[in-house]
């Protein structure tokens, strides 16, 4: 897929993969092996029907595709660009076993972006049903949770925090990895199914899980409110000006246009020398975000090594050309700051690698007597997040030892009639394994509601136990009207 030329694209924030063309993506279709028993489904966490769209593209079947595509997602020119495919669908692709796997989230992204440039719209057929949900946050597993709601006929309220709709989609990535039109386009496919959004609405200050349950009537309530409280290491000299954390930094950059200061009142001051401090994806879009924002010198401190290294394969790659430097198996232990309390270097130490820990990676040892200083103006800490404790402090919601919230299997919450996925409940993850928590919570919340899986023809055997009233079986209720005189 061409790509922007590195030099160029470091100082603007224009996209820099510019996707396939028809030509291309037709020849890519062509590579599908069509399998009887497709590991890419299995592979995709919101089961997918690859071959499916694949095989209405090579008909040329355009819009088709992308109405089969969207049953399973409805952010396929979101989730085309920032999937981690290579670990998921593409990693299991028989095809990748002589050759490149076929380019299923190019694929993805080229009929996302059809979509986009047609208009075409994803409509429900399904009559609507008498049952009001309530989401928390407006993320990929708020956003799959409302589509899959929205189809099976209910009346759908997303609850935002900031200003506008996508958390993580908005805030976290920047526009040379997600343009925000496409995100706006996105948004558009779910409020196209009758799905109300409302920002600047901050549940658990507002108002509480438990009124949304009752004084404000809703039958039932998804959290998909995310981890987005970062970590730092309590190492010295974190309380200087200028240490911030990647989150802060994405955001003001992202949201709130720090990178168009003073036409926006959002100050950032970045300096000259920025030292990111992590090596995941976040860490690769704030170091790459920096460069952009004119730092001079940009810097990686990761305390293990490039084959450890957690961010996609590709974000390393563009990272590296656009000239970012890396300092593997090293850790800060300290930093230092002037006069005035502006941080102005980073010590730190080098690092060998030990035995595997519980992760099952081998676990960074420090090495004696090796610290040393560099020079920096901002250092951004981008080595994790924790759970939003707001929910948990003003509800009666069950968190685990960690602080998020504490589910079943099928995302039940300690709440009845309460469901959460996503990061607020597994810690920071990927936008697709967030939507399958969402699409996974719908199915439960349409179990718990009582309306029927537009998809199964015939309901499962019931035995042991009457659940029926009057009569009427209560997985029917939704269906027929009982008036009692």
């Amino acid at each position: 897929m061409p790509v922007q030329d590195p030099a160029a694209r470091a100082r603007n924030f224009e996209e820099v993969a510019l996707g396939f063309d028809r030509e291309n993506a037709l020849l890519e279709c062509e590579r599908c092996l069509m399998c009887p028993q497709p590991a890419c489904v299995e592979g995709c966490p919101v089961n997918i029907d690859i071959p499916g769209f694949i095989a209405k593209m090579i008909g040329k079947d355009f819009e088709g595709a992308w109405n089969h595509l969207t049953d399973s997602t409805l952010l396929p020119a979101v989730c085309g660009r920032v999937c981690p495919q290579e670990e998921q669908c593409e990693g299991v692709c028989p095809v990748g076993d002589r050759l490149e796997p076929v380019a299923i989230g190019r694929l993805e992204r080229w009929l996302g972006d059809q979509a986009i440039a047609n208009g075409w719209r994803k409509t429900s057929h399904i009559e609507p049903v008498p049952f009001r949900v309530g989401i928390v946050g407006s993320g990929p597993a708020s956003m799959a949770c409302a589509a899959d709601l929205a189809k099976a006929g209910c009346k759908v309220t997303i609850y935002e925090a900031l200003h506008a709709p996508g958390g993580v989609l908005r805030y976290g990535i920047p526009e040379f990895r997600l343009p925000n039109s496409v995100v706006d386009a996105e948004i558009a496919n779910l409020e196209a199914l009758g799905v109300e959004i409302q920002c600047n609405t901050l549940v658990g200050r507002l108002f509480t899980v438990e009124q949304m349950l009752g004084e404000m009537d809703f039958d039932a309530v998804f959290i998909g409110a995310g981890a987005g409280t970062p970590r730092f290491m309590d190492i010295p000299g974190e309380n200087l000006n200028g240490v911030l954390s990647a989150n802060e930094l994405l955001t003001r950059c992202n949201l709130m246009h720090a990178g168009d200061f003073p036409s926006y009142d959002t100050p950032l001051g970045l300096g000259k020398r920025v030292a990111v401090i992590g090596a995941g994806n976040t860490a690769m879009d704030a170091m790459r975000v920096s460069l952009r924002l004119g730092a001079e010198q940009v810097h990686c401190v990761y305390r293990r090594t490039e084959v450890e290294c957690p961010a996609r394969k590709e974000e390393l790659h563009h990272a590296q050309e656009e000239g970012i430097q890396f300092h593997w198996l090293t850790t800060p232990v300290e930093l230092l700051g002037d006069a005035e309390n502006n941080v102005r270097t980073i010590r730190c130490q080098r690092m060998e690698l030990g035995e595997p820990d519980e992760s099952g990676r081998r676990r960074p040892v420090p090495v004696e007597g090796s610290e040393f200083d560099f020079e920096a103006d901002t250092v951004v800490y981008a080595i994790g997040t924790s759970p939003n404790p707001i929910l948990g402090q003003t509800s009666k919601l069950r968190l685990n030892k960690w602080g998020y919230i504490d589910t079943d299997a099928t995302l039940a919450t300690s709440l009845a009639g309460v469901y959460a996925g996503g990061d607020i409940v597994t810690g920071a993850a990927t936008v697709i394994l967030a939507m399958g928590a969402g699409r996974k919570a719908a199915a439960s919340i349409r179990s718990y509601l009582g309306i029927r899986d537009s998809a199964v023809v015939y309901a499962p055997d019931r035995v042991g136990f009457d659940n029926s009233l009057f009569g009427i079986e209560l997985a029917e209720k939704n269906f027929t009207h009982v008036q009692l005189v």
